[in-house]
């Protein structure tokens, strides 16, 4: 059976089909020994041999779909060229041709999907299908109604205006807040500058469920494979169907920090992922000069 050639790509798990685009683009794949350009090219994955960059690329018959808790600290690419942890870090040997859907800030934790699944991924992702997305953030103080009905109505940020789809608190604490944002879209750090939009700082932000799917059982650092009922439902929500949340959100496990800096996490790694600590070399007591007499 044919199909278009970088759905083939995304259903091989070599990247999203809009990244597979531009893979054919730059002349990175051959087809049966040629190089093809043309996106519109239709290939059978019994009868042609698809190569991108000299490796064969397989497109397997069944979908991998895993959710991952991101602990903070963690790149949500594959790999890092400077280094950092990276989401590809926590996968087992065999599932490396999965990739995260979608991306959750460096210093943010919860849930994250990842799949060899590009068609489905790449409807997930999409701005048009206006899939939500849960957010629970701490924020700095307590927001008065007015503003989080200010919140509600929208604010204007400098990429454009945007507006949550729904806006809640959530919990209290002394001297912060937790509050429930929903929102449709995936611009670069979008709770964070909502909320600051406000005169409320995010200090910790936590995604409880992607897709619908909820990442209470795991610990940070922790991945599962999703049931078909799961993956079933993660289709009809790709398919624009309404999709089922989480019951009942619960706040993420506590931590000891001081939240979220600009450059990167503030507060501490967790304690099962910290590397171990260095003794640290003991103070030289300076002893006092002999006095002359």
């Amino acid at each position: 059976m044919q199909e278009r050639l970088q759905k083939y790509l995304a259903r091989a798990g070599l990247a999203s089909r809009r990244a597979a685009e531009l893979l054919i683009t730059a002349g990175r794949v051959k087809v049966n020994g040629k190089i093809v350009r043309e996106l519109g090219t239709k290939v059978d994955g019994v009868k042609d041999l698809v190569v991108v960059d000299g490796k064969p690329a397989v497109a397997p018959n069944e979908k991998t779909w895993l959710m991952l808790y991101k602990p903070t600290g963690v790149v949500t690419t594959l790999s890092d060229p400077q280094g950092r942890p990276t989401v590809g870090d926590f996968l087992k040997e065999g599932a490396s041709r999965v990739f995260p859907v979608g991306r959750l800030d460096y210093d943010a934790e919860g849930a994250l999907l990842l799949t060899d699944d590009g068609d489905v991924a790449n409807k997930l992702m999409h701005p048009r299908h206006q899939v939500r997305r849960v957010y629970l953030a701490k924020v700095k103080g307590d927001p008065t109604d007015a503003s989080l009905e200010k919140l509600r109505g929208g604010v204007r940020l400098e990429d454009g205006f945007a507006k949550p789809a729904e806006v809640a608190r959530f919990e209290r604490a002394d001297k912060n807040t937790w509050i429930r944002l929903v929102v449709t879209e995936g611009r670069p750090h979008l709770i964070k500058r909502l909320c600051a939009a406000i005169g409320h700082p995010v200090t910790r932000l936590y995604r409880p469920s992607h897709a619908g799917i909820s990442v209470e059982g795991l610990r940070p650092g922790q991945v599962r494979q999703l049931t078909s009922e799961e993956v079933r439902r993660i289709g009809a929500v790709a398919d624009g169907k309404p999709g089922v949340e989480a019951v009942q959100l619960k706040l993420p496990p506590r931590r000891h920090g001081h939240g979220i800096g600009k450059e990167g996490p503030a507060e501490e790694t967790p304690e099962e992922l910290a590397p171990p600590k260095k003794a640290e070399p003991r103070e030289r007591r300076e002893r006092p000069a002999p006095s002359r007499s």
